[in-house]
């Protein structure tokens, strides 16, 4: 082969690759972030959790996806999980777009490089997102940001009105140690609890309040002394739990059919029983709570870049992120979402909870360096060790 024919085949075997980046979005490399969005593939799955991708098939009134499809051509196909666990494993084993991940989830999936860095520049709607989440810890690693914020919220303490005879209950101790309600009935048997090792932190931070000896600042960052007390802690609970609930509308048929009393709970069960009638409250005692901060995060090997990015733009749109508040009754992660929103009302976001972010200890995987020498008990201790509590161990 002569010297002009290995320049021109290396001249075409360049203008090929240059093609087949810029009809992928504009990446030449895999895993790095898409400098443009191009023309959408047709399609875009989502691992969510419920009631995050509604298309009004439960209430016409919420549908943020019809619309979406039509302007886009991109189908939205959507497998609920019930943990961030399941998440986890989900992404891992590939098949997927984008995850909805908390963060007790989202940095598992960064440092395991699940999910690939995110361009904001192609995020229209990044100014306006709600500037202590723009570069929040659980989604952004040496300045890189890994995901888009979606909505956040309270794991609220739900409880039926009628046990507790009108009067809102103060404390997380309803769950947490054996009692006569106020309908004169003992808890135990009527309260549930979180099937998830994160619920660990639920009595961590519980014990905070109740046992400040212990030392315990962060609920997610427990020497093995302060571990072992919410382990001990969790073991009395169980005695009194009914069920571990993980499937949400499962919890909500336990608190219509079963005569659960309280459980921690997200605000999208005490919504639904609430529209359905049920005597239903909620409540943030005194000790605080834990919480979400949700991520829309996008696979390192994702089959339909293009409409991921489109989703990823779509989902800060203020009439979802209203929709989506009313819906869940979560908090906007577009603080404009709160304004001018029908189904979200102008005293949806506070009474969703926007004025709590202080009182909320966010979800975050615990680790087991956990700054200035001090030695924590890491994530996969908690994953076993709960295991062996809800077994009776």
């Amino acid at each position: 082969m002569n010297s002009k024919k290995i320049v021109r085949w290396f001249f075409i075997v360049g203008l090929i690759s240059l093609l087949a980046a810029c009809s992928s979005g504009g990446t030449a490399e895999p895993g790095a972030p898409l400098t443009e969005i191009g023309e959408g593939e047709g399609a875009v799955s989502i691992v969510a959790w419920a009631g995050y991708i509604e298309r009004g098939e439960t209430d016409p009134a919420y549908d943020w996806v019809t619309d979406f499809e039509a302007e886009t051509g991109c189908n939205v196909s959507v497998k609920v999980a019930a943990t961030s666990d399941e998440m986890v494993a989900l992404m891992n084993e590939g098949g997927f777009d984008l995850v909805t991940a908390s963060g007790d989830a989202s940095l598992r999936l960064i440092s395991g490089g699940t999910v690939q860095e995110i361009n904001t520049d192609l995020i229209e709607g990044w100014s306006t997102i709600e500037p202590k989440l723009q570069s929040a810890a659980w989604h952004t690693v040496d300045g890189k940001h890994y995901g888009v914020p979606y909505q956040w919220g309270s794991n609220v303490l739900m409880y039926n009105t009628e046990a507790f005879a009108g009067a809102a209950p103060d404390s997380w101790n309803v769950v947490f140690e054996e009692m006569t309600l106020p309908d004169g009935q003992s808890n135990t048997g009527r309260v549930q609890a979180f099937d998830g090792p994160i619920y660990i932190a639920d009595a961590a931070l519980y014990l905070k309040y109740h046992q400040p000896e212990l030392g315990i600042e962060d609920p997610y960052a427990l020497t093995r002394e302060q571990f072992d007390a919410a382990l001990n802690l969790l073991r009395e609970q169980r005695k009194l739990v009914g069920r571990y609930w993980h499937d949400a509308f499962i919890q909500i048929d336990d608190f219509t059919n079963e005569g659960v009393a309280a459980s921690s709970s997200w605000p999208f069960q005490v919504n639904i029983l609430q529209f359905s009638g049920e005597p239903i409250a909620s409540v943030i005692p005194v000790e605080g709570a834990t919480g979400w901060a949700d991520t829309t995060m996008m696979h390192i090997n994702a089959e339909h870049p293009n409409c991921a990015y489109m989703w990823l733009n779509h989902s800060i749109n203020t009439q979802l992120q209203g929709d989506l508040a009313a819906w869940f009754g979560s908090v906007p992660s577009v603080p404009a979402a709160c304004d001018g929103n029908e189904l979200l009302t102008a005293e949806g976001c506070q009474i969703n909870g926007i004025d709590n972010f202080d009182r909320i200890s966010f979800w975050k995987t615990p680790v087991a360096d956990c700054g200035d020498g001090k030695e924590c008990v890491p994530y996969h201790e908690w994953v076993t060790n709960y295991v062996a509590v809800i077994g009776g161990r």
